[in-house]
């Protein structure tokens, strides 16, 4: 009964051009589909070297993902493989974001996953992995960095509108707020209609300084000497207007000391993130390694796409200033030492104690305190 029932299954398997790449095993189809086998239940890449099933046996899925939710497991060739499909998944991704580049015109989705022989769900996921964002994320913050290079370069507004590939003045109006943080007149000035409120104090690893503007947390910097702390902030935000002794701020200042205590609570206030593409992705996956863990500076540049990029890592890493809440603390270097840090090792070095520390205690069921 069982041939009778596959065997018109056959011939749709053979008019399918995926077939084709499965019988040719051709590199270039991995990562647009897998093949699962009825019989044996696993599934495998185009270019597996298993043997060939017969054709009423064989169901395509666009990803891993859709063959595991169908009931499939990963064939031990295709488990080994994984790195060697990321290292393609990346390749992929680079030329995603290069088009991203040097468009003259956002590209949507779907172009993108054309591109790149995908669907546009697999595609999404894939640059997500990879990346540590979303398409459209690192889009955005690729806009962001033409239009804040254009401005510093002094030119006009509309120049920058332009450059960065908006082409009505409404559009561009509306995506500055999130793009700059501000109006672009504001940023190109310094931010000199900026209020930040701050307040200095004290917790477990020093003194801290808590700042917030309009959009949210804005500064989160610790130090030894109070007067210094204020002297970073006022660098970092040199035409703002910075007010001080304001008393509704305190239970803001007082839940991120909690969260700096013990940042496996979270800190359930808005952040204000102020930087380039690169250091938004760099930041997202920092933000992305959890409490307890850590990752050298190498991982990270794995993770977003740019895996040469380490040093830049650790320079986006030191132009960080939200202390914990962007986690640059759980980086360290390939052997495991700690290197630097722009609070100091020595908090670093606390910081990643007390995480282990919780953690540990966490996961023998302990309560916490």
């Amino acid at each position: 009964m069982a041939p009778r029932t596959l065997q018109p299954l056959a011939p749709r398997t053979e008019d399918d051009p995926r077939w084709a790449s499965v019988l040719a095993r051709d590199p270039a189809a991995d990562g647009r589909f897998v093949y699962a086998v009825r019989t044996t239940g696993i599934y495998c890449r185009p270019s597996s070297v298993s043997r060939l099933p017969r054709p009423e046996n064989v169901v395509f899925f666009d990803n891993a993902e859709q063959a595991e939710a169908a009931g499939y497991r990963p064939s031990k060739r295709a488990s080994g493989d994984q790195t060697q499909l990321m290292e393609h998944y990346t390749v992929l991704v680079q030329q995603a974001c290069r088009r991203i580049a040097e468009a003259e015109q956002p590209l949507s989705l779907n172009e993108l996953a054309a591109h790149a022989g995908m669907s546009p769900w697999h595609f999404h996921r894939v640059f997500k992995a990879v990346t540590g964002v979303t398409p459209k994320t690192w889009a955005n913050g690729h806009r962001a960095d033409k239009v804040r290079t254009r401005l510093a370069d002094r030119c006009s507004i509309t120049e920058a509108m332009y450059d960065a590939g908006f082409n009505s003045n409404s559009r561009f109006y509306a995506a500055t707020d999130q793009l700059l943080g501000m109006t672009p007149s504001d940023y190109r000035n310094g931010g000199g209609k900026d209020a930040i409120h701050f307040a200095i104090g004290e917790c477990s690893l020093g003194s801290i300084l808590v700042a917030q503007s309009v959009r949210g947390i804005c500064a989160i910097l610790l130090g030894d000497d109070p007067e210094r702390l204020l002297i970073d902030l006022q660098d970092q935000f040199h035409a703002a207007t910075l007010i001080g002794d304001d008393p509704d701020f305190a239970r803001v200042v007082a839940q991120v000391v909690g969260f700096v205590e013990a940042p496996g609570l979270g800190l359930d206030l808005p952040l204000d993130l102020r930087g380039t593409a690169f250091q938004q992705r760099v930041w997202q996956a920092l933000k992305d390694i959890p409490p307890g863990a850590t990752a050298s500076y190498a991982d990270i540049a794995k993770r977003i796409g740019a895996p040469t990029s380490f040093r830049a890592v650790a320079q986006a890493c030191g132009a960080n200033h939200l202390a914990v809440a962007i986690p640059c603390h759980r980086v360290v270097r390939s052997d495991g030492a700690l290197s630097g840090y722009r609070w100091g090792v020595e908090r670093k070095r606390r910081l990643l104690e007390r995480e282990t520390q919780a953690t540990s205690g966490n996961s023998l069921g302990l309560e916490k305190t």
